[in-house]
Protein backbone atom coordinates (compact mmCIF):
# COMPACT_ATOMS: atom_id res chain seq x y z
CA UNK A 1 0.00 0.00 0.00
CA UNK A 2 1.61 3.35 -0.91
CA UNK A 3 1.71 6.27 1.63
CA UNK A 4 -0.57 8.78 2.29
CA UNK A 5 0.56 12.14 0.53
CA UNK A 6 2.03 14.78 1.58
CA UNK A 7 -0.49 17.09 0.80
CA UNK A 8 -2.79 14.92 3.11
CA UNK A 9 -0.35 14.97 5.99
CA UNK A 10 -0.29 18.63 5.90
CA UNK A 11 -3.85 19.30 5.47
CA UNK A 12 -4.24 17.03 8.73
CA UNK A 13 -1.50 18.30 10.92
CA UNK A 14 -3.50 22.15 9.82
CA UNK A 15 -6.22 21.18 10.88
CA UNK A 16 -5.02 19.51 14.36
CA UNK A 17 -3.33 22.91 14.66
CA UNK A 18 -6.44 24.73 14.06
CA UNK A 19 -7.59 23.29 17.41
CA UNK A 20 -11.51 23.22 15.91
CA UNK A 21 -11.49 19.29 15.90
CA UNK A 22 -11.06 16.31 17.44
CA UNK A 23 -8.46 13.50 16.40
CA UNK A 24 -11.10 11.51 16.06
CA UNK A 25 -13.24 14.11 14.06
CA UNK A 26 -10.19 14.74 11.95
CA UNK A 27 -9.91 11.13 10.91
CA UNK A 28 -13.38 10.89 9.75
CA UNK A 29 -13.44 13.95 7.63
CA UNK A 30 -10.24 12.81 6.02
CA UNK A 31 -10.95 8.81 5.57
CA UNK A 32 -8.13 7.93 7.38
CA UNK A 33 -7.72 5.71 10.79
CA UNK A 34 -7.51 7.59 13.84
CA UNK A 35 -4.68 5.59 15.10
CA UNK A 36 -2.57 7.15 11.35
CA UNK A 37 -3.53 10.51 12.57
CA UNK A 38 -2.40 9.88 16.43
CA UNK A 39 0.65 8.64 14.52
CA UNK A 40 1.53 11.26 12.08
CA UNK A 41 1.01 13.82 15.22
CA UNK A 42 3.57 12.07 16.93
CA UNK A 43 6.01 12.23 14.22
CA UNK A 44 5.28 15.79 13.57
CA UNK A 45 5.73 16.64 17.28
CA UNK A 46 9.58 15.16 17.31
CA UNK A 47 11.01 15.81 14.09
CA UNK A 48 8.45 18.84 12.08
CA UNK A 49 8.22 16.37 9.55
CA UNK A 50 4.75 15.54 7.56
CA UNK A 51 6.60 13.37 5.23
CA UNK A 52 6.02 9.38 4.99
CA UNK A 53 9.13 7.74 6.51
CA UNK A 54 11.14 6.08 4.12
CA UNK A 55 10.46 2.44 2.91
CA UNK A 56 12.51 -0.37 4.68
CA UNK A 57 13.82 -3.06 2.45
CA UNK A 58 12.54 -6.49 2.10
CA UNK A 59 14.35 -9.83 2.71
CA UNK A 60 17.55 -10.04 0.21
CA UNK A 61 17.35 -12.75 -2.29
CA UNK A 62 18.59 -15.87 -1.50
CA UNK A 63 20.85 -16.05 -5.02
CA UNK A 64 22.24 -13.58 -6.24
CA UNK A 65 23.08 -13.42 -10.78
CA UNK A 66 25.68 -15.73 -10.97
CA UNK A 67 23.54 -18.44 -9.01
CA UNK A 68 20.54 -17.85 -10.46
CA UNK A 69 22.52 -18.57 -14.29
CA UNK A 70 23.77 -21.67 -12.72
CA UNK A 71 20.17 -23.00 -11.91
CA UNK A 72 19.23 -21.70 -15.26
CA UNK A 73 22.22 -24.24 -16.31
CA UNK A 74 20.68 -27.02 -14.37
CA UNK A 75 16.61 -26.60 -15.24
CA UNK A 76 18.25 -26.96 -19.05
CA UNK A 77 20.68 -29.89 -18.53
CA UNK A 78 17.73 -31.71 -16.07
CA UNK A 79 14.28 -30.57 -17.87
CA UNK A 80 12.35 -33.32 -16.19
CA UNK A 81 13.55 -32.77 -12.53
CA UNK A 82 11.15 -31.80 -9.32
CA UNK A 83 11.81 -28.81 -7.50
CA UNK A 84 13.30 -30.70 -4.62
CA UNK A 85 15.68 -32.61 -7.14
CA UNK A 86 16.74 -28.98 -8.24
CA UNK A 87 17.28 -27.21 -4.66
CA UNK A 88 19.39 -30.32 -4.39
CA UNK A 89 21.36 -30.17 -7.26
CA UNK A 90 21.86 -26.69 -6.18
CA UNK A 91 22.78 -27.24 -2.69
CA UNK A 92 25.22 -30.20 -3.41
CA UNK A 93 27.37 -27.55 -6.01
CA UNK A 94 27.45 -24.17 -3.71
CA UNK A 95 26.31 -25.34 -0.83
CA UNK A 96 23.27 -23.18 -0.56
CA UNK A 97 19.94 -24.07 0.59
CA UNK A 98 16.46 -22.91 -0.97
CA UNK A 99 12.84 -24.25 -0.26
CA UNK A 100 10.63 -25.75 -3.56
CA UNK A 101 8.76 -22.52 -3.63
CA UNK A 102 11.98 -20.26 -3.51
CA UNK A 103 12.87 -22.59 -6.26
CA UNK A 104 9.56 -22.55 -8.21
CA UNK A 105 9.75 -18.71 -8.15
CA UNK A 106 13.23 -18.87 -9.85
CA UNK A 107 12.17 -21.27 -12.54
CA UNK A 108 8.78 -19.09 -13.22
CA UNK A 109 10.92 -16.03 -13.34
CA UNK A 110 13.27 -17.92 -15.80
CA UNK A 111 10.89 -19.34 -17.87
CA UNK A 112 8.95 -15.43 -17.94
CA UNK A 113 12.41 -13.75 -19.30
Amino acid sequence: MKPYSKDLRQKIIDTYLEGQESIRQIAQRFKVSKSFVQKLLKQYRQTKIVAPKPRRGGQLPKLNSKQISLVAELVEQNNDATLQELCNMLENQIGVRVSRSTMSRIVRKLKSS
